[in-house]
C-alpha cells in the first residue's frame, strides 16, 4: 500500500471517531441503498426530470443525505464522453461516462466544522480506486470523465478542495445502477464435457458454453430450438478452398459478375463447408470511382434464395436488393443485374439481405471503396509511396466472427433465425475469413486500417498494442476534425478508417479487448482476443507533417444549429416474445436487475441459442401513433430536413443495444442521450444503447422505398424493420 493511501484510511480510521462513524454508516447506507434507497422505482421518480433524454433507471442515480448533512440532496447522471464512436470505451473495454451532478441543499462547510469545500468522488465498493472529481456545490456540476463499473458517487466537506483523498464527512452518497446487479446463487451445471451438455437431440447439439462464465442454471439442457437445423448441404467431388480477397478496379460503365457458391474452409481443427462470393472470403473488393456506375450482374449458387444490398450506397431504390421491397428473390440457379451508383466517396459493403443470419454470417460480404474524385490513388498493402508524400499503406479488415462446437459449425435454424434474443455471437474472431490477420510496415510509415464489421451480433471494441489510433473516417464520408482514439468501437454493419504510425520496430497486436458480464455471479469480466499482428521492420520512412481532415466544419455548425429541436417522429426499439419455455424466461430475467449499454460477448450461449423468430419479435413503434414495422407506412417528402429519435426501450425481457441502419439515406447523429455530438460525420449505421437514446437528422434526399432495420441479423429476421418511403 502506498504511503499515500496508507495515510488516506489512518486519517479516515484513526484520526477521529467522526470519520470512523462517517465510513461505518457509509458503508450500511450503501447495503440499505442497494436494497430499498435505490429500487427501480424510487430512481425512477428521482431521476426522470435530470435524465430526461435516457431511462433513468440506467443512466440516473439518486444522492441521499447523511446525518450531518439531511436536508441535501442530489442526482447523478451518466452522460456518454466525447467519442467518434456510438460509446465511450477505454482500451480494455470499459464504458468512459462524464457525471453530471445536481446538488441542492448542501450548507455552507464551515458550519460543519474546519471546512471550505465539498469534494465528489468515485470509487468502488472496496474503496479503490478512491477518484477526485473535484469541487461542487449546490446547483448543477460536470464531472469526470470515470471509467468504473461497479461504483459510488460520495459527497465529502474537506479542508482543501485538491486533497488526494477524503478526510472530511460524507454528506451525500449514491450507488450506481451496475450495483443492483449481485450475485444470484445458481447452482452450476456439470462440466461441459459431461454426457447432459454433449448429446443431440433432433440432429441439435448444445453450443459451447463460455470459458470464463459460470454454468447456465439448471433446468435449460433439456429445450431445443423449436425449428429444424440448417447447413449448407455438399455432394459430390471436393469443394474449392476459398481464396483470399482480391481487388478488383471498375471504371465507370465497367461490368462484374458475383457468384455466390460453396467453399470449403478451414478454421482450427474444422473443415467447414460455406458460402463466398467468386469462391473469395471476403467477397471481391470492389473499387469504384467516385460518381461511377458499374453493373453487378448477380447469380445465385446457394441452398436459399438470396440477394445483393449495397450497404450504405445511395443508390437507386430498385437495384437496393431487398427482397420482398425492391425485388423477388433470386431463386438458387437464378441471376438478378444491379447498377450500382456510387454518389459518395468512402468505405461500403455488400451482402444478402435475404436470411441475412444464416447467408452472411457463412461468408457472403465484401467490400466496396469508392474513390473520391480529388483522391491521390491510394497504394496498394503490398506497395509504399514513391511520390514525395509520406509514406503510407492500406489494409481493409473485415471483422467477423463463427460459431464453433467440437463437432464443426453450429447449424442455424432452417424455418426461422435461433439466437432471436441476443443475436449469434461466435467463439472464433476473424478478420477477413481467418483467424491469424498479418500484415507489415516499416518504422514511422502510417498505415491506414479500413474497418467494416460484418459480424452477426458482435460489437468490437479493436486497439494496436502499445500504437495510438487516429480515426479519420466513419460510414460515409471523413470526419472534420480527426481524432486519436485508444480503441475503436464498431458495432455491426459500421465502418472506421483509421490511421496508425509505429515508430520503432516491433510486432504490434490487433486485439478485441471488451468486459463480459457473469450474470449468476455478479460480476464484470475481461475477454481479451488477439486478433492478427502488425509486424513493424526494414528501414525508417520518411517524416511528413500528419495529412489534415478533409471533413467539413459545416457539419459541427450544423448540428449546432440544430440542437434541442424537437424530432419529428420518434421511434421505439422493442420487443414482444411469447411461448418461450418457462425455465429460459426465468433464466433471462437474471438480465432485467441491471443492463450494460452493448453487450460484448455471450457468457449464456443456452439461453441466446433457444429462442428464435417463433418466439421472439423484435419491433420498431412510432411513440405517435403506436404503429410498428411494415405497418408505419412512413412518407417523407424528398428534400425536408427530417429530425428522428431512437429510443431503446429497457423495460423488456432482453433489453441490449441495438446498431440501426438506414438504407439508401444518410444521416447525422445530432445527439446522444441528449448530449450534443461536437463531431459529427455522415453515416448510414448508429449504435443505440441499451435504455439510451439517439437524434439523427436524415439527410431525404434520394427517392424510393427503403428500410430502416436493426443490423443484428436475427432481429432483423425476427422483425425489427420498418420502411421510410421517400416521395
Amino acid at each position: 500500500m502506498s504511503s499515500d493511501r496508507a495515510q488516506f484510511f489512518t486519517n479516515c480510521c484513526f484520526a477521529s471517531s467522526e470519520n470512523l462513524f462517517s465510513l461505518t454508516s457509509f458503508a450500511l447506507s450503501l447495503l440499505l441503498a442497494a436494497i430499498i434507497g435505490n429500487s427501480a422505482l424510487a430512481q425512477d421518480s428521482l431521476c426522470a426530470a435530470h435524465s430526461p433524454a435516457a431511462d433513468p433507471s440506467l443512466y440516473c442515480f439518486p444522492l441521499l443525505p447523511a446525518d450531518r448533512a439531511p436536508e441535501a440532496g442530489g442526482t447523478a447522471v451518466l452522460q456518454p464522453d466525447a467519442s467518434p464512436f456510438g460509446l465511450a470505451v477505454s482500451r480494455d473495454g470499459r464504458v468512459r461516462f462524464r457525471v453530471r451532478l445536481t446538488l441542492a441543499g448542501l450548507p455552507d462547510p464551515p458550519s460543519l466544522g474546519s471546512y471550505d469545500s465539498f469534494v465528489a468522488w468515485a470509487t468502488t465498493p472496496d474503496l479503490d480506486p478512491m477518484i477526485s472529481l473535484g469541487r461542487v456545490r449546490n446547483g448543477s456540476t460536470v464531472v469526470g470523465p470515470i471509467q468504473l463499473e461497479r461504483f459510488m458517487v460520495l459527497i465529502s466537506a474537506e479542508r482543501r478542495a485538491d486533497v488526494r483523498f477524503p478526510t472530511g464527512p460524507f454528506v451525500l452518497r449514491g450507488s450506481s445502477p451496475s450495483l443492483f446487479m449481485a450475485p444470484h446463487g445458481v447452482t452450476e451445471l456439470p462440466p461441459a464435457t459431461g454426457p447432459a451438455h454433449g448429446h443431440a437431440m433432433g440432429g441439435w447439439a448444445m453450443p459451447p458454453m463460455h470459458p470464463t462464465a459460470s454454468r447456465m442454471p439448471y433446468g435449460l439442457e433439456r429445450f431445443r430450438p423449436s425449428v429444424t437445423p440448417f447447413l449448407p448441404a455438399y455432394r459430390g467431388a471436393s469443394l474449392p478452398s476459398a481464396l483470399p480477397s482480391r481487388s478488383y478496379t471498375l471504371a465507370d460503365g465497367d461490368t462484374i459478375t458475383l457468384t455466390a457458391g460453396k467453399v470449403s474452409r478451414t478454421i482450427g481443427k474444422h473443415q467447414l463447408v460455406t458460402y463466398a462470393y467468386n469462391g473469395q472470403v471476403p467477397g471481391p473488393r470492389l473499387e469504384i470511382p467516385q460518381g461511377g456506375t458499374v453493373t453487378v450482374r448477380f447469380r445465385n449458387n446457394t441452398d436459399l434464395p438470396g440477394s445483393i444490398h449495397w450497404h450504405g450506397l445511395r443508390l437507386a431504390n430498385p437495384n437496393d436488393g431487398v427482397p420482398g421491397l425492391t425485388q423477388p428473390p433470386v431463386a438458387p440457379g437464378g441471376e438478378f443485374v444491379y447498377r450500382v451508383h456510387a454518389p459518395d466517396a468512402g468505405l461500403f459493403w455488400y451482402h444478402p439481405h435475404h436470411r441475412q443470419d444464416l447467408t452472411q454470417d457463412l461468408g457472403l460480404a465484401g467490400n466496396i471503396i469508392v474513390r473520391g474524385r480529388a483522391d491521390v490513388p491510394v497504394l496498394s498493402e503490398a506497395k509504399k509511396r514513391t511520390d514525395g508524400r509520406r509514406d503510407r499503406r492500406e489494409a481493409f479488415l473485415v471483422l467477423d466472427d463463427l460459431l464453433i462446437s467440437d463437432g464443426g459449425l453450429m447449424p442455424y435454424g432452417r424455418e426461422a433465425a435461433t439466437h432471436a434474443l441476443m443475436g449469434r455471437f461466435g467463439n472464433v474472431l476473424l478478420v477477413n475469413g481467418a483467424e491469424d490477420w498479418k500484415f507489415e510496415s516499416r518504422p514511422g510509415e502510417t498505415v491506414r486500417l479500413h474497418l467494416t464489421n460484418a459480424a452477426s451480433a458482435r460489437t468490437f471494441n479493436l486497439s494496436l498494442d502499445r500504437i495510438s489510433l487516429r480515426v479519420m473516417e466513419g460510414d460515409v464520408g471523413p470526419f472534420a476534425h480527426p481524432r486519436t482514439v485508444e480503441s475503436v468501437v464498431i458495432a455491426p454493419a459500421e465502418r472506421y478508417v483509421v490511421e496508425a504510425t509505429p515508430k520503432r520496430p516491433g510486432r504490434y497486436n490487433l486485439v478485441n479487448r471488451v468486459r463480459g458480464i457473469d450474470r449468476v455471479t455478479g460480476r464484470f469480466f475481461a475477454e481479451v482476443d488477439t486478433m492478427g499482428v502488425l509486424t513493424v521492420r526494414g528501414p525508417r520512412a520518411r517524416r511528413v507533417g500528419r495529412a489534415p481532415g478533409a471533413g467539413s466544419d459545416k457539419l459541427a455548425s450544423l448540428v449546432q444549429s440544430l440542437r434541442g429541436t424537437k424530432p419529428d417522429r420518434t421511434l421505439q426499439l422493442s420487443l414482444r416474445t411469447q411461448g418461450l419455455p418457462f425455465a429460459l424466461i426465468q433464466a433471462l430475467r437474471l438480465d432485467t436487475s441491471y443492463v450494460h449499454p452493448v453487450e460484448w460477448t455471450s457468457p449464456m450461449p443456452m439461453m441466446d441459442w433457444l429462442s428464435t423468430g417463433r418466439e421472439v419479435s423484435w419491433i420498431i413503434r412510432d411513440s405517435a401513433s403506436g404503429s410498428e414495422g411494415m405497418a408505419l407506412d412512413w412518407r417523407v417528402p424528398r428534400g425536408k430536413p427530417l429530425v428522428v429519435r431512437l429510443v431503446n426501450d429497457k423495460h423488456v425481457l432482453h433489453p441490449m443495444g441495438h446498431p440501426i441502419h438506414l438504407h439508401g439515406q444518410r444521416f447525422l447523429v445530432l445527439a446522444q442521450n441528449g448530449m450534443p455530438n461536437e463531431n459529427p460525420v455522415w453515416k448510414d449505421t448508429v449504435l443505440v444503447p441499451a435504455g439510451g437514446t439517439v437524434d439523427l437528422l436524415i439527410d431525404a434526399s434520394n427517392p424510393g422505398r427503403w428500410m430502416l432495420h436493426c443490423h443484428i441479423a436475427e432481429h432483423l429476421e425476427s422483425g425489427m424493420h420498418t420502411v421510410i418511403t421517400i416521395e
